[in-house]
């Protein structure tokens, strides 16, 4: 089984009555176990300022008051997780691939809150996870597209063109994909 670790999910216009419509999911982990990715292109109402907050961090700066916290899945959606670059290690920190680190610890939290924390990163609550083999056959049923994950969107593009700057490095157009699926 060839590992779809740090790759994207771009979901496939098929999906639009789903949970998972319009997104873009960052695989962090594939097995024989299973999957576990987190959706880097659905922020919520909720200021990283907020999550500071409810968890007695003091924070001396405002600029994280506009940062949002992303739903980064289904599953947990009260357990967080920090995505950003491999500069450092916190105390629960898994590098993923090139320079891309998770990381579900506070001292992250603590560590961004008093601007010392990581260049560019991204904190979602939740996850999205895949059973045994699950992923792979909603890859055969045309849900999802791959697309070679780029550091790049994930920290520096806004997350209203994350979806469309994913596609774009197929070199097609979001316009481009089907709602209907088919096999030849």
């Amino acid at each position: 089984m060839k590992s779809l670790k740090h790759q994207f999910l771009v979901s496939m216009p098929n999906m639009a009555e789903s949970g998972f419509s319009q997104t873009v999911t960052y695989i962090c982990e594939h097995d024989e176990e299973g999957a576990m990715g987190i959706i880097i292109n659905r922020p919520t109402d909720t200021p990283l300022n907020e999550i500071f907050n409810q968890l007695d961090i003091d924070s001396d700066t405002r600029a994280h008051a506009r940062q949002p916290i992303y739903s980064g899945g289904p599953v947990q959606k009260d357990r967080g997780f920090i995505l950003h670059p491999k500069d450092k290690q916190w105390e629960s920190t898994v590098n993923i691939a090139g320079n891309i680190s998770l990381t579900t610890s506070t001292d992250i939290l603590s560590a961004i809150a008093r601007d010392e924390g990581p260049e560019g990163c991204l904190v979602a609550l939740g996850y999205a996870g895949w059973s045994p083999g699950q992923l792979e056959e909603e890859l055969v049923d045309n849900f999802w597209i791959l697309v070679p994950a780029d550091e790049n969107i994930i920290f520096n593009t806004p997350y209203d063109q994350r979806l469309s700057a994913a596609v774009a490095q197929l070199g097609i157009g979001l316009e481009q994909l089907s709602p209907h699926s088919g096999r030849a």
